[in-house]
């Protein structure tokens, strides 16, 4: 993949590309494994542990209400039901994505205080629902130009307290390192789609071109764009 693409296509964001596992027919044995390795990949590189305690903590109390949107195979939604449990605050987690075998997936692993459902943000605005708090991990870059500013339009309707958005930055070093995880992630679609999700990212600056005014982009180690409206 490295020496497909190479690091100088990384100045300007590939948003073209697609991923293996958004294919309705990949491989389902590996999509399954790319699924439950989600969990490792968040664990290492999305640093929301560090995310929920400056920005979701302090806004949830007892019986606060989360949307996770696109959740895939729903581990940070376990997570920050988890988080919530141990600190006393237990909260109810809504978690949805439109891909089915995200849903499957996702409700094969049940947690307390989560339910997974097959939809998307723009169902739920329609149908009138609304959350304390919303969140979204590795969303963004799955987005085209065009429907950013409608995304984000539609997270903020939802959400009474904040929306945090927490995706990648498209950064060569971020690309160079992340190929060097193939021995930690076998038999899925980890690291392939991982780097095409690099590549399709975008950077700290052309976020701040493109959200609407209120929104703030903050960067985060290690290659971290964290998006954020707080009411």
């Amino acid at each position: 993949m490295a020496a497909e693409s190479g690091l100088a296509p990384l100045r300007e964001r590939a948003g073209w590309l697609r991923e293996q596992m958004d294919d309705p027919a990949c491989d389902a044995a590996l999509l399954r494994n790319t699924y439950r390795q989600f969990a490792r990949v968040n664990a290492l590189f999305s640093a929301w542990h560090r995310v929920f305690d400056r920005h979701l903590a302090p806004r949830l109390t007892t019986g606060s209400t989360i949307l996770d949107v696109g959740c895939g195979g729903g581990d940070l939604a376990r997570r920050l039901a988890g988080w919530l449990a141990q600190a006393g605050t237990p909260v109810s987690v809504t978690a949805v994505d439109p891909d089915p075998r995200a849903i499957e997936f996702a409700r094969a692993h049940p947690a307390p205080g989560v339910c997974f459902r097959q939809a998307t943000a723009e169902d739920l605005l329609s149908a009138g629902e609304r959350f304390d708090v919303v969140v979204s991990n590795h969303l963004l870059h799955h987005l085209s130009d065009a429907e950013l500013e409608p995304f984000l339009d539609a997270s903020a309707a939802l959400a009474s307290r904040v929306v945090v958005h927490n995706d990648m930055s498209r950064h060569a070093v971020a690309y160079a390192g992340f190929a060097l995880t193939r021995p930690l992630f076998r038999r899925s679609y980890i690291v392939a789609d991982g780097l095409t999700s690099i590549r399709r990212a975008f950077t700290p600056a052309e976020l701040r071109l493109r959200v609407p005014d209120g929104w703030e982009v903050q960067s985060m180690t290690p290659f971290r764009n964290v998006v954020i409206l707080e009411r």
